[in-house]
């Protein structure tokens, strides 16, 4: 490809909106173009990236036995309703009516449109197992589209539905498919990516891990163990905490004028604040009722846990005095029967707390819980901590960062299967439900998360794997006769031996050509100029700075070939 004849468009500043190093140079670089929302256009250089990628997606599914098949963007929404996911999920789901007035989704994700395309086809257990993906369009209406292709609402993905007729071979193919999965990833310039354990979300199942690139910039926090092989995501991170041991002291009511936070109580009283019970209060978006979640002081509560316990989205409470509590004052003892108790495990590590007394200007001191409250059952709700315990290993160990999620897989058992009434005859002649594993690696946020993952002040240093192209061959002087017969000849050439090459001929100064070499990212440039013909030799380097050499000018194609297959191999391409 030449320079001169690419649509693209190359910008100097950083436009206000961008604030992380994709979404920079993936604007400045004119790799896409803002048409809305979350929403772009690919340019030329972009489409030749996420083609790259999906590329070895197709690899890789077809490795573990997949089956390409292609799933409508829209869809009808009678089999989201057999599902129940179309009452269940809120805005982020797009709903229309087509102009027969029947209702009408766009697929976000495409469950339901698998199990339709399998329920009348794999009606035997001689069908079993099968596994069939798509590279597809879809759109979630997300509500904070941010980051450029990062967080977007309309997006590309590779998800994949894999069908089974018993759990012990969904979690073998899971199993397999995580490992598909780490392929991907090494081999699209990303090896650094971990599984983390994962919460389902609206996906359901059981089992779930979330392929995560840890960054600064990441918008989830994860929880790692630096001394094990632990990972998790915070939603689903469990909580241990160390027994702060003591006796049991009497329980007795003080007085506490306008002492409403914790702090403040603990303060007031002379208590850590570790043996402190903290109440905060939620009411259920399924029926508006309270949720009173009591943990320790210094604990806050993980509200993705809670809302997984009580089995409905939570918003904060309003209004507490129609539940019979007293804001600031709230406790376990003697508290509202109107009200859904939940009480942490951090809260069998002390046998004395100091609480509310659910009276206005009141607290307890010396609250066990046991004895003055009555046996409880005790969850795990809270949030880990830096220096938390860690799960595996049990030591304080645990480490917080942040990181993009790149790729998900689930084990969705058979929520899909039997609400849509999938079967198919076992060889005892039964009719059973199948069930299902889901795969999904989103192509355009794992470009830009690639970005993220390699670059410098200058722009992306793209894997050679997926970069739009291999070679950038700058000619410096193009309007020099030498120089450009040269270069036309080493393009031609390079071609011909099968290295894709980005050309540029355009009669621009060196800073401007080197400044848009850079934000190309391509990984091997080489250099034509008057200076170098004179002294017989040209510049060949590599995007990332590793290397540099002035090969003679006929040797020049055949170095160019041994840079880019030397690089092809260490990635075992």
């Amino acid at each position: 490809m030449k320079f001169s004849q690419m649509l693209t468009k190359r910008f100097k500043d950083t436009p206000a909106d961008c604030q992380i190093a994709s979404h920079i140079f993936m604007i400045r670089g004119g790799y896409m173009k803002n048409v809305g929302n979350g929403i772009y256009s690919l340019f030329p250089i972009t489409k030749r990236i996420t083609a790259k990628i999906e590329a070895i997606m197709r690899e890789e599914m077809n490795r573990i036995d997949g089956q390409e098949v292609l799933f409508p963007v829209a869809m009808p929404a009678s089999i989201w309703k057999e599902s129940g996911r179309y009452d269940s999920i809120a805005s982020e789901l797009v709903r229309f009516k087509d102009r027969g007035g029947n209702d009408m989704v766009l697929g976000m994700t495409h469950e339901e449109a698998a199990v339709h395309l399998a329920r009348e086809t794999a009606d035997s257990y001689q069908q079993y197992p099968f596994m069939i993906y798509q590279i597809q369009t879809k759109f979630r209406d997300e509500p904070r589209a941010r980051g450029g292709l990062i967080r977007v609402r309309e997006f590309t993905m590779k998800d994949a539905y894999s069908f089974h007729t018993s759990k012990e071979d969904l979690e073998q193919y899971y199993a397999r498919c995580h490992k598909a999965y780490e392929r991907i990833f090494a081999r699209c310039g990303v090896p650094e990516v971990i599984s983390v354990k994962s919460d389902s979300g609206m996906m359901g199942g059981k089992v779930a891990h979330e392929f995560m690139l840890c960054t600064p910039v990441g918008e989830d926090s994860l929880v790692v163990c630096s001394d094990c092989d632990y990972r998790a995501n915070m939603e689903t991170a469990e909580c241990i905490y160390d027994e702060l041991g003591g006796d049991a002291k009497p329980l007795e009511k003080k007085y506490t004028p306008e002492q409403k936070t914790i702090e403040d109580v603990c303060a007031f009283l002379g208590e850590d604040i570790n043996r402190s019970i903290k109440a905060v209060v939620y009411q259920k978006e399924t029926d508006d009722s309270c949720v009173v979640a009591f943990v320790r002081g210094d604990v806050e509560v993980n509200e993705t846990k809670l809302r997984n316990l009580v089995k409905s989205e939570l918003y904060p409470a309003q209004e507490l005095e129609k539940f019979g509590l007293n804001a600031g004052f709230i406790g376990p003892k003697g508290i509202s029967d109107k009200v859904t108790v939940v009480y942490d495990v951090s809260l069998k590590t002390s046998a004395y707390f100091s609480c509310g007394a659910n009276e206005e200007n009141y607290h307890y001191t010396g609250l066990n819980i046991a004895r003055d409250v009555g046996q409880v059952e005790y969850f795990d709700i809270g949030k880990a901590v830096e220096g938390g315990i860690c799960p595996t290993c049990k030591k304080h160990s645990l480490t917080l960062t942040r990181g993009i999620e790149v790729g998900n897989i689930f084990q969705l058992g058979d929520r899909y299967t039997s609400s849509m009434g999938m079967k198919y005859l076992d060889k005892d002649g039964t009719q059973k439900t199948p069930i299902m594993g889901c795969y999904g690696i989103g192509v355009g946020r794992l470009a830009a998360a690639v970005c993220e993952a390699h670059h410098d002040d200058y722009g992306p240093i793209w894997p050679i794997s997926i970069a739009p192209w291999q070679v950038q061959l700058c000619a410096l002087r193009s309007d020099d006769s030498e120089v450009r017969a040269y270069a036309d000849k080493l393009y031609e050439d390079l071609q011909a031996a099968g290295i894709e090459v980005l050309y540029d001929d355009r009669p621009v100064s060196a800073g401007v050509m080197f400044s848009d070499a850079d934000l190309s990212g391509i990984p091997v440039r080489v250099v034509v100029s008057p200076k170098g013909l004179k002294n017989g030799t040209v510049e060949l380097s590599t995007r990332d700075k590793s290397f540099m050499d002035k090969p003679e000018k006929d040797a020049a194609l055949e170095c160019t070939i041994k840079l880019v297959k030397g690089m092809l191999a260490e990635m075992n391409i």
